[in-house]
């Protein structure tokens, strides 16, 4: 199984200093069409560690079978070597990514797969649970004959003329919630395309470009639920619904990407992004994603409200002490832990592939725990807020 890159140093067992690669046999391995063509359909890098010999006034050799060692306290010459050799293969061209997108092992994503499942069918026995008991008791009570019943109400009918009333910083909830459309149909867009073999695992890039276009494209969809949720609590003032959807989280994740950079750059990493890259990416977030939020707002401004299925109470009803494990923070962990629970196992594999250069390619079974954790998600916000 290949990794994408080579090491560029080891450590002797037992030794602190490090040996520095500096030689590298290439091999390239070639398929032969017919007598004239020729395709290449491997290369395999071997990195070694070779001190520098130098030899009055030669040219510097790397032949020395003793490591090339860095020392701290003063700097060192390095002389980077290379070989290439040509070898026959019966690797076909089409196969040529089979010795990179090799499973480590697929049971390991089955288990992923059986483990989110056993979570969404334990969280819709609860919801069920729920409604076959504590509803089913409350509607047979008021559909009951009984005058005397039909008085007072209870359970959950206690509260209907409060769960539908605007909250207290219910912009900021328009603008989190047009945000998170934008993700959603980002996230769910890119999968399917990934998923019908649009993005070749071969270009590592592909992915991630198309993540950043499908998300300012979605801008659209940002302003447009945020405005139309926002118009629906009864806000006025769609200037500022605009200005908050347009600036908070794309604008916290370009701060951030910036600040970010500019450390990498002062300290000389490889993995800083160019001035100009970051540059297209601002002028596609002015450009594209600023009109299209202000578009869609004003289509959603425009849109038929959301209308309460009943009336809401003009005086708010006091709210008792909720138990500790009500209160905002448990209940966000506890609904953070279950879908954290549907996706980890697959989660790993993505982070290995980002950090560790290994080729992620099996979009099938991501794209099945990416639906299990939207299921799992919407049932997890029904309980808490039956809760709460």
């Amino acid at each position: 199984f290949y990794s994408v890159g080579f090491g560029l140093g080891s450590a002797a067992s037992g030794q602190l200093l490090p040996h520095f690669n500096n030689h590298y046999d290439i091999k390239i391995q070639y398929h032969t069409v017919d007598s004239v063509h020729y395709r290449v359909v491997g290369v395999v890098v071997n990195p070694s560690s070779k001190k520098t010999e130098y030899s009055g006034d030669k040219a510097p050799t790397c032949d020395s079978t003793d490591p090339l060692i860095l020392n701290q306290d003063k700097d060192t010459r390095v002389v980077h070597t290379y070989s290439v050799t040509w070898e026959r293969s019966d690797k076909s061209w089409a196969t040529r990514w089979d010795d990179y997108l090799h499973a480590i092992d697929p049971k390991i994503h089955w288990f992923s797969l059986i483990n989110s499942a056993v979570i969404v069918i334990f969280l819709s026995a609860m919801v069920g649970l729920i409604l076959m008991r504590a509803l089913h008791k409350d509607i047979a009570r008021y559909n009951a004959d009984d005058a005397e019943d039909l008085q007072e109400d209870f359970g959950w009918k206690l509260v209907h003329g409060d769960v539908f009333r605007a909250p207290q910083h219910f912009p900021m909830l328009s603008v989190i919630l047009g945000s998170g459309y934008q993700l959603f149909w980002m996230s769910l867009t890119t999968l399917v395309i990934a998923l019908l073999g649009f993005l070749s695992p071969s270009s590592r890039g592909s992915l991630s470009t198309a993540m950043l276009v499908l998300y300012i494209l979605y801008g659209f969809s940002a302003g447009f639920n945020a405005a139309h949720m926002y118009h629906s609590f009864g806000g006025t003032s769609l200037k500022r619904i605009v200005v908050m959807t347009m600036l908070f989280v794309p604008g916290s994740c370009c701060t951030i990407l910036v600040i970010i950079n500019i450390c990498l750059m002062a300290m000389r990493s490889s993995a800083a992004a160019p001035a100009g890259a970051l540059f297209g990416v601002m002028a596609m977030w002015f450009v594209i994603s600023i009109p299209l939020t202000i578009a869609g707002a004003y289509f959603g401004y425009r849109r038929k409200t959301i209308d309460p299925p009943v009336r809401v109470n003009q005086i708010p009803r006091q709210i008792p002490d909720q138990p500790w494990y009500l209160k905002p923070l448990p209940s966000a962990l506890m609904g953070g832990v279950l879908t954290f629970g549907a996706i980890f196992i697959e989660l790993y594999f993505i982070m290995n592939s980002i950090w560790f250069h290994k080729v992620y390619y099996v979009f099938g079974f991501l794209f099945l725990v990416f639906l299990i954790l939207v299921v799992t998600t919407a049932e997890v916000t029904v309980l808490l807020t039956y809760f709460h």
